[in-house]
């Protein structure tokens, strides 16, 4: 009884020494280190958190955060929602009668994004989308501070069109077709 009476003492006089060790280090604050400074693990002594907003941690380059689309340069090729392991991209697109114009690169626009929605509750940040994108029009930014009280808010909605914008070209291209059709049926 002696014996487990003394180890409890022992035990709890370490974790105070470790406990007070780290209390008295904590008084000077820690300063700001760019993670590609040498030894920035073996730095970090002092106060642990830093006084945000006010202070904020350098971010690295190579940080996958927030998506952002440029809308005017996509071509609708579906291509992120393909590659997203996650089901968090959701695009609806209609199909232009002619050429609606062209990207920034030069791609040529044949598709209209009636939808171009992003989940970023379910997004999972692996940057695959970025990668597939052949116009380079979907991109992480390096957004990160962001919080909603309604996971709602966390859909982000690209596509620019209308309702009426979208009947009007679902209605355009069913009149295409149909004279297409009646054209093909002529002898």
């Amino acid at each position: 009884m002696l014996k487990r009476a003394l180890q409890a003492f022992t035990t709890a006089l370490k974790g105070l020494s470790i406990t007070f060790r780290h209390f008295f280090a904590a008084r000077k604050s820690r300063k700001e280190l760019d993670i590609k400074q040498d030894n920035y693990f073996k730095k970090q002594e002092g106060i642990t958190t830093i006084q945000y907003p006010k202070q904020e941690i350098p971010i690295p380059e190579v940080a996958r955060y927030q998506l952002d689309v440029e809308i005017n340069d996509c071509i609708v090729c579906d291509l992120c929602a393909k590659a997203c392991p996650v089901d968090c991209i959701s695009i609806d697109a209609i199909k232009a009668t002619e050429a609606i114009g062209k990207t920034s690169d030069g791609s040529v626009k044949r598709l209209y994004a009636a939808k171009f929605d992003i989940d970023m509750a379910k997004c999972m940040y692996c940057g695959l989308c970025t990668v597939v994108c052949p116009t380079e029009c979907i991109t992480m930014t390096d957004n990160y501070d962001r919080s909603f009280s309604n996971l709602s808010e966390l859909i982000y909605q690209f596509s620019e069109m209308t309702a009426e914008e979208i009947e009007e070209k679902r209605a355009e291209l069913a009149r295409f077709q149909a004279e297409k059709e009646a054209a093909k049926r002529k002898p």
